[in-house]
């Protein structure tokens, strides 16, 4: 029951969260930030969010810009989501580099 709870609400922060990411990188030309995967803790206490950047040489750079502005991504967060939860989890983010990974297999097995 509990993990049923922990994913729904997981979804739906990822959801928000790419909301969130989309409207605040339509400023910035030529860079697209998704979440590709939202953890939540069993307290509802934190939220784990990895973050796909492209181009993947920026990536590096948004993270950074992103922990910089954690309060005010909560904030629009809870704005969102605040008929739905009680308390707003704490943010965590980190870069998804799985597409990277990919790629560099990819290139391995052409080899």
């Amino acid at each position: 029951m509990q993990e049923t709870r922990q994913n729904r609400i997981a979804r739906l922060l990822q959801k928000e969260l790419s909301t969130i990411f989309q409207e605040q990188t339509r400023q910035m030309k030529g860079v697209m930030v998704s979440v590709t995967r939202a953890r939540i803790s069993p307290d509802l206490s934190v939220c784990t969010a990895h973050l796909s950047v492209f181009p993947s040489e920026r990536g590096e750079e948004i993270i950074e810009n992103v922990n910089k502005n954690k309060k005010t991504i909560r904030y629009e967060l809870g704005t969102r989501v605040r008929n739905q939860l009680r308390i707003i989890p704490e943010l965590r983010f980190f870069i998804d580099d799985s597409l990277d990974y990919i790629d560099h297999i990819d290139e391995l097995l052409k080899k």
